[in-house]
């Protein structure tokens, strides 16, 4: 038995072990931003420190969010920017968490069915706010809402006004490509037949300016 054994936690071992996938991410200049300018200076410097992270071929990698672990999760990725910009008060760690922090700060605009990014659920959107995205399913053990991805929007390209976002992600893409890692990204939404996730609504980064806090009317909870 002891012969069988063995063999078997070897094999979950390596299992458990599987090698990360390389970091294949893009980038953007300031610049290149359509509203970048007119922003106040809190989301300015937020907007810059997102874009010098995706400089450093940071992988995805599950619950960090140290640069010195070479890459960073999805949440990791926006608490990494936070941490760093100093946003005042206790900043969560995780994607849930940061949805109810935006909640019980009176920041957070509820999308329900959405599929179109020009929709008047979007009116309020505006570069550095924090986009969250939702499971059909319904909450996760050990959530308290169902919130399963984070990203920060950045605003849209100079060149052809698409939306753009950062965060960290395996298997989101970038002007047709899949990126792997900390790196910016297309905003698009989830298809309206999706049946396993959904756009769940967008906020303003408590503490982040000193402006007036953007309040939208929640949408009634779906019955």
């Amino acid at each position: 038995m002891k012969r069988l054994l063995l063999p078997l936690l070897l094999f979950t071992s390596l299992m458990a072990q599987e090698p990360e996938k390389p970091a294949a991410v893009s980038t953007l200049d300031e610049k290149d931003l359509r509203e970048f300018e007119t922003q106040p200076e809190a989301v300015k410097s937020l907007i810059r420190a997102a874009l010098a992270l995706t400089r450093l071929k940071l992988t995805y990698r599950y619950a960090s969010h140290e640069v010195s672990n070479g890459g960073m999760d999805c949440s990791g990725s926006v608490y990494r920017v936070l941490l760093d910009e100093k946003v005042p008060g206790e900043i969560p760690r995780q994607s849930d968490e940061m949805c109810a922090w935006t909640q019980s700060k009176g920041t957070f605009h509820r999308t329900e069915n959405v599929t179109k990014l020009d929709e008047a659920a979007f009116e309020h959107l505006r570069p550095g706010d924090l986009l969250f995205w939702s499971r059909k399913e319904g909450v996760e053990p050990g959530r308290k809402l169902p919130i399963t991805h984070v990203m920060l929007y950045l605003g849209t390209r100079v060149k052809d006004g698409k939306p753009v976002i950062y965060g960290s992600s395996d298997g989101r893409s970038y002007e047709g490509q899949k990126r792997c890692g900390v790196s910016v990204f297309d905003f698009s939404l989830p298809k309206a037949d999706d049946s396993k996730v959904e756009f769940y609504g967008y906020a303003a980064i408590p503490g982040l300016t000193k402006e007036e806090v953007r309040k939208a009317t929640p949408a009634e909870p779906s019955k």
